[in-house]
């Protein structure tokens, strides 16, 4: 049956990851160029055709995402040529069983490539008429929105992806490039209906149904274990960057002798400055989720800092026990956090908040049950002085970088920033130095001199031993 849009691809190439938010939805670091992988044409679909889950199978997953088209012979073009070779976009959905992931191989050729997995449609937008880096994507189950994403996003633009794959191969008039899917892909069930919308080209709508004939018994089989099904939610956690017994460590030690041991070290720039805590009264620890702010040019604010921008996206993607770190470029003129998206934080499990920059609704801050740490109290919002441009991203948060995964403790005093592979090691020797601390106050406190106390000399060091196994 011809597809009412006259496609015919010879090849649809697929991109494995190619969105930032999907990327920290799984805990990726991107790679440093784009790979891929093949659907045949005869999983192309359209509009209005329903979707099949095998049977046997429990885990049809969507994935919202844009199509190029191609409209002329492409091979080895450049960058700045790729996008002439574009006839123009189309919504698809990627649509993969991951109850056959552990036969693929990392092909996808099982779990992706089974008849009508592609479903594309339902109208073209013209290469012409189109803004490559700002297309609009979204997508629907059942009418409430679960994936939205602008191309503004893209780790390889669409042009770099042209340019790439035609080195090695011929891109023909009417092949397919899926560009990528964005946070949000989880798990649909029979009687759910999936809709892809790309910006004033409508939406492409497919409901989900279940095969009732069962799979012939030879070849692969479905097979699903927890991390398999953890996969397809979406809901894979994070390497352990922080071990519980390390952030407990943390949480018993202050940032000065923190910042002593990172001295030790070799490290120096470590305390960021010019912060304050909105609770005193709490400890804070946590890894690093960053998010970067540039300063206000109206046209770019009006392209791509309202709607779900990338502080409301970064705030949707907060795992428990990230540290939201906004770099505003120690700019005071503008609030760059409110209360309602910091408690929405907080209930994402978030461990705190620091910014160079101002806080909106700061009052709330000293009642909300999470560390937050500010420059300056400003009413503003941040469309005044910020755009929100992108996260887990380095950046520099008063004066300081930090790094996607860096662990962040704060204190009363402030907050500290440690490189991953040595924060076992600090909060170690920050504990053990802590001890003698305590004994050298207590023996001041007591009336000794400092005299070979502080710091400790050999006499007193083996007092300080004695005291210890006491």
């Amino acid at each position: 049956m011809e597809h009412p849009l006259g496609l015919s691809p010879a090849k649809i190439i697929a991109v494995h990851l190619n969105y930032r938010s999907r990327a920290a939805e799984r805990g990726r670091l991107p790679a440093p160029h784009p790979t891929y992988f093949l659907k045949p044409s005869s999983s192309l679909s359209w509009s209005g055709r329903p979707v099949v889950r095998p049977a046997g199978c429990e885990l049809l997953a969507f994935e919202g995402e844009i199509a190029i088209i191609i409209g002329t012979r492409a091979h080895r073009v450049s960058r700045e040529k790729a996008l002439g070779h574009v006839l123009g976009y189309v919504a698809a959905n990627d649509f993969g069983v991951y109850d056959f992931k552990h036969s693929d191989g990392g092909s996808n050729l099982r779990a992706k490539g089974q008849d009508g997995f592609t479903p594309v449609g339902p109208a073209i937008v013209w290469a012409a008429d189109a803004d490559p880096e700002n297309l609009l994507l979204r997508t629907y189950v059942n009418g409430k929105i679960a994936q939205e994403a602008r191309t503004d996003e893209l780790l390889y633009p669409f042009d770099l992806l042209i340019a790439d794959l035609s080195r090695m191969m011929t891109l023909e008039p009417g092949d397919i490039i899926l560009a990528g899917t964005p946070a949000g892909s989880t798990v649909v069930q029979p009687g759910d209906v999936v809709e892809v919308e790309l910006e004033n080209a409508g939406r492409l709508s497919n409901k989900i149904v279940t095969e009732e004939t069962p799979i012939p018994p030879y070849g692969a089989q479905p097979q699903v274990d927890e991390k398999t099904r953890a996969l397809a939610y979406g809901s894979v956690p994070p390497p352990p960057v922080l071990p519980d017994d390390v952030a407990a460590t943390l949480r018993s030690v202050s940032t000065a002798t923190l910042s002593a041991r990172l001295r030790g070290h070799g490290i120096d720039h470590h305390f960021i400055e010019g912060v304050r805590p909105a609770r005193p009264d709490l400890r804070m620890v946590g890894v690093a989720r960053t998010l970067r702010y540039v300063p206000l040019r109206e046209d770019v604010f009006k392209k791509i800092g309202g709607g779900m921008n990338a502080q409301k996206r970064t705030i949707e993607e907060i795992r428990p026990g990230e540290v939201l770190v906004i770099e505003a470029r120690g700019d005071h003129g503008a609030g760059t956090l409110g209360d309602i998206l910091a408690l929405r934080a907080l209930r994402r499990g978030a461990a705190g908040v620091v910014t160079d920059g101002g806080l909106r609704d700061s009052p709330s801050f000293g009642k909300l049950d999470m560390p937050a740490y500010y420059a300056v109290a400003h009413a503003s919002v941040l469309g005044r002085r910020h755009v929100p441009l992108e996260s887990q991203v380095p950046v520099a948060c008063g004066g300081v970088l930090v790094m996607p995964g860096d662990v962040l403790v704060g204190d009363a005093e402030g907050v500290v920033v440690i490189p991953p592979a040595l924060v076992a090691e600090i909060a170690q020797e920050a504990a053990a130095q802590e001890r003698e601390e305590r004994f050298i106050y207590q023996q001041v406190d007591g009336g000794a001199s400092i005299d070979g106390l502080y710091p400790l000399g050999p006499r007193r060091r083996r007092e300080y031993e004695e005291w210890k196994e006491e």
